[in-house]
C-alpha cells in the first residue's frame, strides 16, 4: 500500500536526468533508439536462424558421409545407407527452418515517439555530458 506513494525508480532516473539538462523529449528518444537496437538484436540471434543453420551444415557433412560410404559400412547398418538418409533429413530440416525465418520473419518493433519529440527543435539533441 505505502508503493503507491513512493516513487518508482523510472521517475527517480527521470527526476535525475531533467535536473541534468535532458528534456522529456530526449528521453523518449533515448528510449526509443534502445528499443530499436533490442529489437535488431533480437532478429540477429534468432533460434530458427541458429538451428537452420546449424543443422544446413551437419546435413551436408553427413550427407557427404553418406555418399561416400563404402559396402562395409552400409552393411553394419543392415543394406540402408544411414548417414546419407539421416544427412538429407538434417539438410531438410536445416532448410525448413530457414524458410520459416524467410516467410515469417520476427516482427520489428514499431516505437512510437511523442509528437514534442517529432517537433523538437535541433537543439534538442541528447548531450553526451
Amino acid at each position: 500500500m505505502s508503493e503507491q506513494f513512493e516513487p518508482s525508480e523510472h521517475d527517480r532516473a527521470a527526476e535525475r536526468l531533467r535536473r541534468a539538462g535532458y528534456s522529456e523529449a530526449d528521453l523518449q528518444r533515448e528510449v526509443t533508439a534502445l528499443e530499436e537496437k533490442s529489437a535488431t538484436a533480437a532478429r540477429i540471434f534468432d533460434l530458427r536462424r541458429i538451428i537452420g543453420g546449424l543443422f544446413v551444415v551437419y546435413g551436408v557433412i553427413v550427407t557427404i558421409a553418406g555418399l561416400t560410404d563404402g559396402d562395409a559400412e552400409i552393411d553394419k547398418a543392415q543394406g540402408i545407407n544411414i548417414n546419407l538418409w539421416t544427412g538429407l533429413g538434417m539438410l531438410a530440416l536445416g532448410l525448413f527452418f530457414l524458410a520459416w525465418l524467410k516467410l515469417r520473419p520476427a516482427a520489428p518493433v514499431t516505437p512510437t515517439l511523442p509528437p514534442e519529440a517529432v517537433d523538437g527543435q535541433p537543439g534538442d539533441a541528447p548531450r553526451g555530458d
